[in-house]
């Protein structure tokens, strides 16, 4: 009779931890799953991701990757890295993310939309790449964003008016792209100086106070 208590005992808690224990590794997972799709795009000839290991229960332990201590994703840093290929949608993923720094490398490709989803970013340095394509108006949710570097990259279109709504960034540099149309006046671009935009051939300036902003020539 004990000998059977004994094995009931054992069995109702072996449920309970396999009830309880997948749902903090499944947070983990998905953000190394998150990371390891951006591994899987790139070229790496300097093997800077050769701790990006999938079979690990968690990221937290890769090199260039930073958790908190609730083990989330919160700080990428691959910046002149010497790396190539494009960024994905992958990263949306990481919710928690506060710095994602890429800058200096080879990546090209657009910026992908999904970023937009990273409501915690802090720092958003994509500069010095090949980047081609529009700067995304979702990147205007990033309520949190004080940094932004999109800098010597192949962007073009217009600067979106959305990020005039982006009241905590204190610094934007678009310089040295294919940018068109005009430069916002309104919100925190009034305080950002004209070389956060120069060398865009087909950007005209800054917009006019109280007319409708126009993008000639994009």
């Amino acid at each position: 009779m004990a000998a059977r208590v004994l094995a009931a005992l054992l069995a109702t808690a072996l449920a309970l931890a396999l009830a309880a224990g997948p749902a903090p590794a499944r947070a983990s997972n998905d953000e190394g799953d998150a990371l390891y799709a951006l591994r899987q795009r790139l070229s790496d000839p300097n093997g800077v991701l050769q701790s990006w290991d999938p079979t690990l229960v968690n990221p937290c332990t890769w090199f260039h990757v930073t958790c908190d201590q609730a083990s989330r994703v919160v700080r990428l840093d691959l910046g002149n890295s010497n790396v190539s290929g494009s960024i994905g949608p992958e990263l949306g993923r990481l919710v928690n993310l506060k710095y994602l720094e890429l800058y200096r490398n080879n990546l090209d490709g657009e910026i992908p939309k999904e970023l937009g989803n990273l409501k915690n970013l802090i720092s958003l340095d994509l500069y010095a790449n090949k980047l081609t394509g529009g700067i995304p108006k979702s990147l205007s949710k990033l309520d949190s964003l004080r940094f932004m570097r999109l800098n010597n990259n192949k962007l073009t279109g217009s600067i979106p008016r959305e990020f005039a709504k982006l009241s905590n960034l204190k610094v934007i540099d678009l310089s040295n792209n294919d940018l068109c149309g005009t430069i916002p006046v309104d919100g925190p671009f009034s305080t950002f100086p004209l070389r956060s935009f120069e060398n865009n051939s087909r950007l005209n300036g800054p917009e006019l106070q109280g007319l409708v902003p126009y993008d000639f020539g994009c």
